[in-house]
């Protein structure tokens, strides 16, 4: 057993920086790399195009990342884990399978395949069998908009990525995994963490949650004394050095900017958390009410004292379905006066809009620059503003209704207020709506596997 396993965060999101695997694996010392590429609208997104193309439904960006750190992981030992498979995990495989050929080391390389988690084919059996998957905010069941779902995927946790390494996997492809079991698997496989050992298992949940956002925990988006975060052009990515005890430390390699500290960590632990005392995964029930910190050296801090519980009975399932239709236009009005000048421009619109018998499940306007993020909050903030942004969106299922709105925004730049710009992009475009139903179900069903190319 190693003393220290070194897990190291390459991906916070799909879309993030296509440098940072690299940066990763040739920066230092680590064993494994981490990529998460999955939030709830991903997987629909992904759906969509595999609608379209039955080879696509997983991220892309991901082939060129193993491309990038294929040097790393064949002479190395470094391995990967990613949630990249998306709806279509095999056809992720199979693309860095191609890769691997291309370069003459696919015979050095064992691809764990994870499936099980897509449960669209199975959806009319499940609600027949009586699980209702009823939305978790709303109580509906999911019968109610069954014929317009386009993904419906169960969070599953790190026992089939375990299990894949285990069988000697050196990269490992799930769909939609719990983004936090990236970093715990290989910890609880490297130092044999029994299935009810809460404690342990909870502190490698918790360095997931920690590194999962990438550089979000290292000076990326970090709102204390932000003017102080030194070198963010060339931030480094987190690494968890974590022991058999689950005691680990946060830290990146050296010659890299941004900053580890204890600020930077705790903004990152209540992201997304919830209840503090149940912070609820496929593997444990964490309690972030335990969590001890502190700083351990320059860019290092400790983690430790973390407690964790039996998990649930259930797992919860990401599910997205079409409703409707949307359209976002927007005119820039300059000052002086811009604010007048932009609302006039939304009265004289919905008027406009309201003569033509156009009536939307709903409208919204946005002032940018004057009340767009704080709301009613903003005041006056934005009465002197140099310039304002008129931003307004419709939705409805009506398509043809939300298509004739897109008509009616532009030419307020001649017959609207005045001081108009930013109109070069033309008509707004219309927008298919994908809207998120979660729901829960029984763990006894989803039933998971795990191949090895």
């Amino acid at each position: 057993m190693k003393d220290i396993v070194r897990v190291a965060s390459g991906q916070g999101f799909w879309g993030d920086w296509l440098e940072a695997p690299r940066r990763q694996v040739e920066g230092g010392p680590v064993d494994y790399l981490m990529l998460d590429y999955l939030a709830e609208v991903t997987m629909s997104i992904l759906q969509k195009q595999k609608e379209r193309d039955p080879k696509m439904g997983y991220a892309r960006d991901f082939i060129g990342a193993v491309e990038s750190v294929l040097p790393a992981v064949v002479e190395r030992g470094v391995r990967v884990i990613a949630n990249a498979g998306g709806v279509n995990p095999v056809a992720c495989a199979e693309a860095v399978r191609a890769v691997a050929a291309k370069t003459g080391v696919e015979d050095r390389l064992k691809i764990g395949v994870v499936t099980g988690d897509d449960l669209l084919p199975a959806l009319d059996a499940l609600i027949a069998g009586g699980h209702a998957l009823a939305n978790m905010e709303t109580g509906e069941p999911l019968s109610t908009v069954r014929d317009r779902v386009l993904s419906a995927n169960a969070y599953i946790g790190s026992v089939p990525i375990v299990e894949a390494l285990g069988r000697g996997a050196n990269i490992v492809i799930t769909g939609r995994s719990t983004d936090t079991a990236l970093t715990m698997a290989p910890l609880r496989y490297e130092f044999g963490w029994k299935s009810d050992d809460w404690n342990r298992l909870a502190a490698g949940i918790i360095a997931g949650h920690i590194i999962e956002c990438g550089a979000q925990c290292s000076g990326g988006n970090c709102l204390y004394d932000w003017r102080s975060i030194p070198d963010l052009a060339n931030v480094g990515y987190p690494i968890v050095e974590a022991r058999a005890d689950g005691t680990f430390v946060v830290t990146k390699h050296a010659g890299t900017g941004g900053r580890i500290d204890v600020h930077s960590v705790t903004e990152q632990l209540v992201y997304e958390m919830g209840d503090p005392h149940s912070y609820i995964t496929p593997d444990v029930v964490a309690d972030f009410s335990s969590i001890h910190l502190e700083q351990a050296g320059e860019n290092r801090v400790r983690v430790f004292g973390i407690q964790g519980r039996e998990a649930t009975d259930k797992l919860k399932v990401s599910i997205a379905y079409r409703d409707g239709y949307k359209a976002v236009g927007s005119l820039v009005y300059a000052w002086p006066d811009a604010l007048e000048k932009a609302q006039l421009a939304d009265r004289v619109l919905r008027e406009r809009l309201d003569r033509l018998g156009l009536r939307f499940d709903h409208i919204l306007t946005e002032f940018v620059g004057a009340s767009a993020t704080h709301g009613p909050l903003a005041g006056d903030a934005g009465r002197d503003a140099p310039e304002v942004q008129f931003r307004i969106g419709v939705r409805s299922h009506d398509r043809a209704m939300v298509e004739r709105f897109t008509r009616e925004i532009v030419p307020l730049v001649l017959n609207g207020p005045p001081s108009v710009t930013g109109f070069a992009a033309g008509r707004p475009k219309v927008e298919e709506i994908v809207a998120y139903w979660p729901a829960l179900i029984d763990k006894t069903v989803v039933q998971t596997k795990v191949e090895i190319l």
